[in-house]
């Protein structure tokens, strides 16, 4: 068969077996081209995108890759820092190290979300019942009218009012159909992340790199925006309505706005083919400065990667799936109610909050196997906490696009005084601060119903950056964590955690009474303290304290989030841990404080029997206090029981008779 091939050599043309390995091709390459590296050659079907690395196919001939008599092919490299090994043994050389190395196909080394394995490994179809008007044939065949559809079909989004596609059903969209002559595009990732920075160094390499030269060849395509396809998140779950209203108690107690790091998982969304929900268990509030119409934060704050770390523990393991803030502003009317801000006519977020969100979405990847990186797009999700038209308070979640993380990682747009507008930067060619900004366009239908191009410099609404993303509640709450009592972190003077109140309340729940299921105890005893300690704030301030160590605060989290913490066996392993041991040890030196002041009765006995400590005071001590505080004047009242040998002295001075030592 004849190959062509083009490269910034020049063009050239080969005779090749059908059965000729990919390796003489690459020798022929490397003859036409003796300052290419071979282990950079890359080999495409276009003259820009689709680059494949020939060291990658290694062992396949040419008939099996899918190449055709008279087939084109674009080939690239980059030129040999010393040329010295011969071109004979390099092409082996890169064939060999490219199925050793895995830095040739990251795409393999990507560590995918449970949720992703799930879904490749389902047919993800769309079920289709039978038609009673058209299907005509038997119980056990099929039809057009009845067969199942593909999870992209444009019909189904329709008439199901799904606006974009979930990200697996725009994979399989890309996908090509699997068939006995595979291609090379049929082995191949179908996704690649965006990026609108210059190459450095130049793929054609006759000119200095960028601000000294640019050419087409290194130079980013003009940019056209439009409304994403597909998203990364198509459902946001909250497990319960308590997780938000806890939330919200400091804004209702101070009225500034707050900022919190959604915990959860992520999981198969029904509602929409080959969806995936992000399901929040808990809300995080790293430091911040909240204001009454906006907050400062720190990102990345100090503490993320023990969060991260600690919620990787749980029973299932849990991450960083979004966050959520706050934009409330009570009416001058009524400040019992809320003024609706964002809405069509004004904004849905503002150019600052979308350079934010893109931020953190760059700095939070997805690993997929279906991207040439190893990672496409981002599934953090952006929540709002705003009012509503009606004046009350709703959740309004989003993602922005792939091409807003694009912007802002290339440095071409910055916010704008106009919250719903974004504002496109000028180019730079400073040393320091180089910034390449291209043509950027967006349509719309202007007056007279007609699609029009514009030109988004110097600024576009940012619309056209955004994509929305289905919230709700659960029917029926269960959330992993059973309890969100404990005080919240980091709000200084309106909720302040401390070791002494967690120990104050182990104490109240009389938690070091409590022995392993095997030696009985009190059933109900149990369950009440599985639910105290099911709780993330409680959980994330204990791994501060220093009194647990990693190993026994990894026992904590998963017995806090077991799935049948009614169980009486739940608790037995936390309760050997040392950790646990060191907590009730001094939860029991907490305990007689809490109890003695209830102890003197006006009845001069003692409230309670329990004895939790052997150095509890005696009962006597008691007595002789609540007689001294009635005044009785009765000759029973001269006699002082020493609190060290319980001796019963009946004389004036200050020391004891048997013991000496002071009353």
């Amino acid at each position: 068969m004849l190959i062509r091939i083009r490269s910034k050599d020049g063009n050239f043309r080969f005779e090749f077996q059908p059965t000729a390995d990919i390796s003489e091709l690459l020798s022929k390459v490397l003859e036409t081209s003796p300052d290419a590296d071979p282990s950079t050659v890359t080999v495409s079907n276009q003259p820009r995108g689709n680059e494949v690395p020939i060291s990658t196919l290694k062992g396949r001939n040419l008939q099996a890759l899918g190449f055709k008599h008279g087939d084109l092919l674009f080939v690239g490299y980059q030129p040999k820092a010393t040329p010295d090994a011969p071109t004979t043994s390099a092409s082996a050389t890169a064939v060999d190290s490219g199925n050793q190395d895995a830095s040739k196909r990251p795409w393999d080394a990507a560590e995918e979300d449970p949720v992703d394995r799930y879904w490749r490994s389902q047919e993800g179809k769309i079920p289709r019942g039978r038609d009673s008007r058209f299907c005509k044939h038997g119980a056990n065949a099929m039809c057009d009218y009845c067969m199942p559809l593909e999870p992209y079909d444009a019909a189904y989004h329709t008439e199901h009012s799904i606006k974009h596609l979930s990200y697996h059903a725009y994979i399989r969209k890309l996908t090509p159909k699997a068939s006995s002559s595979a291609s090379v595009t049929s082995i191949l990732p179908p996704l690649n992340p965006l990026s609108y920075k210059v190459k450095t160094p130049c793929p054609a390499g006759g000119h200095p790199p960028w601000p000294a030269g640019i050419c087409t060849a290194c130079q980013p395509s003009a940019i056209t925006l439009q409304s994403q396809p597909f998203r990364m998140v198509d459902h946001l779950e909250i497990a319960s309505p308590e997780i938000v209203d806890r939330f919200l108690e400091a804004w209702r107690r101070t009225g500034v706005q707050r900022f919190g790091w959604l915990i959860g998982h992520y999981e198969p969304y029904p509602d929409v083919p080959m969806g995936i929900k992000a399901v929040v268990e808990a809300i995080h509030e790293p430091p911040q400065e909240g204001e009454v119409d906006g907050l400062t934060l720190g990102v990345p704050w100090e503490d993320e990667p023990r969060i991260r770390a600690l919620a990787a523990q749980s029973s299932t393991p849990l991450q960083i799936v979004g966050y959520i803030f706050t934009d409330l502003e009570p009416t001058e009317e009524d400040r019992s109610k809320l003024k609706y801000k964002r809405h069509p006519q004004s904004f849905f977020l503002s150019s600052l909050e979308v350079i934010f969100a893109a931020t953190v979405q760059n700095a939070n990847p997805t690993p997929s196997r279906s991207s040439f990186t190893g990672k496409f797009g981002s599934r953090m999700v952006t929540a709002v906490l705003t009012g509503t038209e009606e004046g009350g308070i709703d959740v309004s979640a989003y993602q922005v696009s792939e091409q807003a993380c694009a912007m802002v990682d290339a440095d071409m747009i910055e916010a704008s005084v106009d919250p719903g507008i974004m504002r496109v930067k000028e180019e730079d060619r400073g040393e320091s601060s180089a910034r390449y900004v291209p043509d950027v366009f967006f349509r719309y239908k202007n007056e007279y119903g007609l699609d029009v191009q514009k030109n988004a410099k110097p600024c576009f609404p940012v619309e056209y950056l955004l994509v929305n993303v289905t919230h709700g509640f659960p029917q029926n709450p269960s959330p992993l964590f059973r309890s969100i009592k404990y005080k919240i972190e980091n709000r200084p003077g309106l909720e302040d955690q401390s070791t002494e109140d967690v120990l104050r309340q182990l104490a109240q729940l009389e938690a070091y009474d409590i022995p392993e299921s095997s030696h009985g105890g009190d059933p109900r005893k149990r369950e009440v303290l599985a639910r105290f300690i099911s709780d993330w704030h409680l959980i994330a301030f204990l791994g501060t304290t220093g009194l647990i160590s990693e190993n026994d605060l990894r026992i904590l989290m998963r017995t806090a989030t077991v799935p049948n913490i009614e169980s009486p066996t739940v608790l037995d392993e936390l309760l050997r841990t040392e950790g646990w041991l060191t907590l009730m040890t001094f939860a029991q030196e907490v305990a007689p404080q809490s109890s003695s002041a209830k102890r003197p009765s006006s009845s001069g006995l003692p409230a309670s029997s329990h004895a939790p400590m052997d150095t509890d005071i005696p009962p006597e001590v008691f007595d002789q206090i609540a007689r001294e505080e009635a005044g009785q004047g009765s000759s029973s009242s001269n006699v002082r029981v020493c609190p060290h040998c319980t001796f019963e002295n009946s004389h004036g001075g200050s020391d004891c008779e048997v013991c000496g030592l002071p009353l």
